[in-house]
């Protein structure tokens, strides 16, 4: 279920804000109210709105002031005017310094309502707009390939832990598939029709890292001649998932770790700290605990995001994957057509090399051997040197027997016992699968 909304009423007549909290509080919409431009300042400061209703005449400021303060500090907050004067052109002026709309005094209620109700939308569209420029939500997400005990031990880790709001840390090689258990692990959880929000640490310039991350205010510094959110602002009420956090400067390790704990964050150049409701997912492919002792990475920021670690093995570590691996990469990558067929002495190439850029080296052999296939079967010829130099060196390590009962019995699971659709993947007849099936004891 979504959070509610929160709308702040700022109005120094006290029997409109009451009528506002007690008429207009609903499941989907909270009310808070304040009389004064101090105290909406200091409620501003410690909660998060989403619209606002504010009066043009305050006992102790103006509303445009506040109006433009508000703005400030959040690009995505829509503020709805209130006149009860005549005096539209303050009202016009509002409009002009972003203000959603403005309504008189008097007015009725349910008509209010609407207002606020269509502001809320907007400020949802502008989010959802702002987040898929982030987001990796539009991107058909990668799926966990295989049925090594070590591909269900991470499924099981995967379910558990999902439906939680605790950080987690991925850990294995480069190439191994962490941004695959991390899409997973956001796809189930409760916040998987929020953004997910990927940024390598590696890629941050150091000096621009912490604004980034949490966003800076007009003037923080040269060239800032704006103010930008950052990805803890586009990453609200979703997933932010933090690969190669080992690459992420000390400095800014410290506010990270105020975020775990608090909850709460600050722009470059703002004092007022700001709420955030974000699930934190980690990845590296360093030793953090070696990282600790050496001083490049925070005690204390390890500990917190070590509560839960998921290890993902090199493909080397669970070589019988890889059947199942080349037919999904063989499905993925043919482009509406009939997917390619890796013939027998290809696929005993494939099984016996040592795979150092793991998973991601093994779809780039498959996307290059769909390029270089004939007759939509990849031979030996469309593989790299380094794989038929390998596979020189161990034949005989694997009959090809064994490699071929090992495929079939693979793509039989891929299909889910599907013996037409095994077939058509492997490129044989269904005569032929059945005969392989009793020769190999696959029945």
């Amino acid at each position: 279920m979504n959070s509610p909304y929160t709308v702040l009423v700022v109005d120094d007549e006290q029997s409109l804000t009451k009528l506002f909290k007690k008429e207009l509080t609903t499941p989907e919409r909270t009310i808070h109210t304040a009389g004064s431009a101090r105290q909406a300042r200091e409620m501003f400061r410690k909660t998060r709105y989403d619209v606002v209703v504010l009066d043009l005449r305050l006992p102790d400021g103006g509303g445009l002031e506040l109006l433009v303060d508000f703005r400030h500090r959040t690009p995505d907050l829509e503020v709805i005017m209130i006149t009860g004067h005549g005096n539209i052109d303050s009202a016009v002026e509002a409009m002009r310094l972003g203000a959603y709309d403005y309504i008189t005094k008097p007015f009725k209620l349910d008509e209010v309502e609407i207002v606020v109700d269509r502001a809320w939308q907007r400020v949802c569209l502008q989010r959802e707009n702002r987040s898929l420029k982030h987001s990796q939500m539009s991107v058909k997400p990668p799926m966990l390939i295989g049925e090594s005990q070590a591909v269900r031990e991470i499924r099981y880790l995967i379910d558990k832990v999902a439906p939680t709001d605790v950080p987690v840390l991925i850990t294995g090689e480069s190439g191994a598939g962490k941004d695959v258990v991390a899409h997973g692990i956001h796809t189930s959880s409760k916040r998987a029709d929020k953004p997910l929000i990927i940024k390598n640490c590696a890629t941050l310039q150091k000096e621009l890292s912490r604004s980034e991350l949490f966003g800076h205010c007009r003037g923080a510094f040269t060239g800032a001649t704006e103010s930008q959110e950052g990805l803890m602002t586009f990453a609200h009420q979703g997933t932010l998932f933090l690969d190669e956090i080992g690459e992420l400067p000390l400095e800014v390790q410290a506010s990270l770790l105020r975020v775990l704990e608090s909850k709460t964050y600050r722009r470059v150049g703002e004092k007022d700290e700001r709420q955030t409701d974000i699930r934190l997912v980690f990845a590296t492919n360093r030793n953090l605990q070696t990282e600790v002792e050496a001083g490049r990475f925070h005690e204390a920021l390890y500990h917190r995001i070590n509560v839960f670690k998921i290890h993902i093995p090199t493909l080397a570590e669970r070589r019988e994957d890889i059947p199942l691996l080349v037919q999904y990469f063989l499905n993925r990558l043919s482009a509406g057509q009939t997917p390619c067929t890796v013939v027998e002495g290809a696929m005993r190439c494939l099984f016996n090399y040592s795979w150092p850029g793991n998973v991601r080296e093994l779809r780039n052999v498959i996307e290059r051997g769909i390029i270089l296939a004939e007759n939509r079967l990849i031979t030996e010829q469309a593989l790299p040197r380094e794989l038929l130099d390998k596979g020189d060196e161990q034949q005989g390590v694997l009959s090809l027997d064994s490699v071929e009962r090992t495929h079939i019995k693979r793509v039989l699971q891929y299909h889910g016992g599907n013996r037409s659709l095994a077939a058509l993947s492997l490129g044989i007849s269904r005569k032929t699968l059945y005969r392989k099936i009793l020769e190999y004891g696959l029945e």
